[in-house]
């Protein structure tokens, strides 16, 4: 487990800021991913999809999650159909989705792009985020894999 930072530390017997823009960033962008929709009582729809997906519905040569219902009353958001592999500036990619979930809850971010890498062979999606950090004008960047389908 990991300590607890905060953003302060004595400097020459006094009490000095410490810039920790990023790594709380950081830690936004992992709570956020890693939260399943509906998880949070607060805020319902907190958190991203990949939680929730039935991957069984999962056609890897196309990298594609599909809607097994024939109802579509099940997919009001459009959220199946869309394709793991891509960046945010095509809407029918899950990392469309991501950006829009981080431009509501992260404001400390601006000119956020994401883009997502599934790797077939590793089953891993890789995820890219950047953006700048308005406090500190500082581009800005965070790299996860989510691993699937073991």
């Amino acid at each position: 487990m990991s300590n607890l930072s905060i953003p302060l530390r004595i400097e020459k017997g006094r009490l000095a800021r410490i810039d920790n823009s990023k790594k709380a960033i950081d830690s936004a962008l992992s709570l956020l991913m890693s939260t399943p929709c509906g998880d949070s009582a607060a805020d319902p729809v907190y958190g991203f999809i990949f939680n929730n997906l039935r991957f069984e519905i999962f056609n890897e040569n196309e990298g594609v999650v599909y809607n097994s219902s024939a109802d579509e009353s099940d997919d009001p958001e459009g959220i199946y159909s869309k394709k793991l592999s891509g960046s945010s500036s095509n809407l029918n990619t899950f990392a469309a989705r991501l950006r829009e979930k981080i431009e509501n809850y992260e404001k400390r971010l601006s000119d956020v792009k994401v883009s997502m890498t599934y790797a077939r062979q590793e089953r891993k999606i890789y995820v890219v985020v950047k953006g700048k950090i308005i406090s500190t004008g500082k581009a800005y960047q965070y790299s996860t894999v989510i691993n699937v389908w073991k």
